[in-house]
C-alpha cells in the first residue's frame, strides 16, 4: 500500500480543517495506504530553527549560521530528534497532505517552522539538486487549505488576486524546489460563511477526490500554471 503523511496545523479538531483531515484519513486507510498524521499545534511543534536543532558541537562556533549548521549535522545524524522524526515520515511517504487555514497569504508560522526546520539541504535539495532534481522527487505533495475570503475575492479580477499567486511560495518555492510533484490544491473558500450543508458538501467533495488521487497527474509546475 501506498504510505501518506498529512500534515496538519489547526488548533481545533472541531474545525473544518479538521474534518478534512479526518475525511482525508478515513478515505485513505479504506484504500489499504497507511496514514501518519503529524498534528503540529498537539505536539506543540518548535516553529523556531534555532541553536537547538544542532545536538553536539557546531561547524563554526564563532559565527552561527542555520543553514550551515543545520546541513552540517545533518550529514553526520546530529539533528533534533524531533525534526529526525519529521524527516523519517517524509521519506516514507508517498504523499505528503498539508492541511492548514490560509493566515495572511500564507500558511500558520507552525507549518512553516516545519518547513524551515524539517526541508533541511542534504535531506530535501542540495544544490545543483533542486527543482525537477529535488532530492524528494519521487514524491507527490496536495495543499490542502480553508480561506476566510470567497471564491470571487481569490479570482484574478478580485480583491485578494488569483488565488494561484499565493501558491508560488508554497508549491513552487518550497515542494517544488525540493523535487515534489506538485498537485492541484484542494481549496474550501470561505466555510464560516456558507451554510452548514454546503460545509457537507466540502467534505463530500474531498473523499470523493481522494478515491482517485493517485490517479491524478501533477500541476506543471512552471510559472505559466500560476502567473499566465
Amino acid at each position: 500500500g501506498k504510505k501518506v503523511l498529512i500534515v496538519y496545523a489547526h488548533q481545533e479538531p472541531k474545525s473544518l480543517n479538521g474534518s478534512l483531515k479526518r475525511v482525508a484519513v478515513e478515505e485513505l486507510s479504506k484504500q489499504g495506504c497507511s496514514v501518519t498524521v503529524s498534528d503540529l499545534y498537539a505536539m506543540q511543534f518548535e516553529p523556531r530553527a534555532t541553536r537547538n536543532d544542532i545536538v553536539g558541537c557546531l561547524h563554526n562556533s564563532e559565527e552561527f549560521n542555520y543553514g550551515v549548521e543545520a546541513y552540517e549535522a545533518y550529514k553526520r545524524g546530529g539533528l533534533s530528534s524531533d525534526v529526525v522524526e519529521e524527516q523519517k515520515k517524509v521519506q516514507e511517504a508517498d504523499l505528503l497532505i498539508f492541511q492548514f487555514p490560509l493566515y495572511w497569504f500564507s500558511m500558520p508560522a507552525i507549518l512553516k517552522g516545519w518547513m524551515d526546520r524539517v526541508l533541511v539541504q542534504g535531506f530535501a535539495h542540495e544544490f545543483p539538486n533542486c527543482y525537477d532534481s529535488g532530492l524528494l522527487k519521487n514524491k507527490l505533495a496536495l495543499f490542502s487549505f480553508t480561506t476566510g475570503g470567497t471564491k470571487e475575492m481569490y479570482a484574478k479580477g478580485g480583491m485578494s488576486g488569483d488565488v494561484r499567486y499565493l501558491l508560488w511560495p508554497m508549491q513552487h518555492g518550497i515542494m517544488h524546489f525540493c523535487g515534489v510533484r506538485v498537485l492541484v490544491p484542494n481549496i474550501c473558500f470561505a466555510p464560516e460563511y456558507v451554510s452548514e450543508e454546503e460545509r457537507k458538501e466540502m467534505l463530500i467533495a474531498w473523499a470523493q477526490r481522494l478515491k482517485t488521487v493517485w490517479k491524478e497527474e501533477p500541476i506543471n509546475c512552471s510559472p505559466d500554471w500560476y502567473f499566465k
